[in-house]
């Protein structure tokens, strides 16, 4: 789950090919995010991941949790839903 989004900004100094020292800046975002495994919080470049990604329609998990494992589990709770006959009582918090 998004949580948030921050912004680190550093500042670089190089020397030029005549002596001068100039200072620049540069900016990186920051994600904050939340797992979807074990609820612990986290954070991500935002460059590093894709952009579809960066909203709670899908899935986030820490570096922590086995993420194939993840997978599969929501794998098997999406198949008992497909697999529920429609003229059934039960509702989902009961599967």
């Amino acid at each position: 789950m998004v949580i948030s989004t921050e912004y680190i900004t550093t500042l670089y100094a190089r020397t030029s090919k005549l002596g001068v020292e100039h200072t620049y800046v540069r900016k990186k975002t920051i994600i904050i995010l939340r797992c979807d495994s074990c609820s612990t919080i986290f954070n991500r470049e935002k460059g590093s991941m894709d952009p579809a990604r960066l909203s709670n329609q899908f899935y986030h998990v820490c570096s922590n949790c086995d993420a194939k494992k993840f997978a599969q589990s929501k794998g098997v709770e999406r198949r008992k839903i497909w697999e529920m006959p429609v003229s059934s009582l039960k509702t989902l918090g009961q599967l």
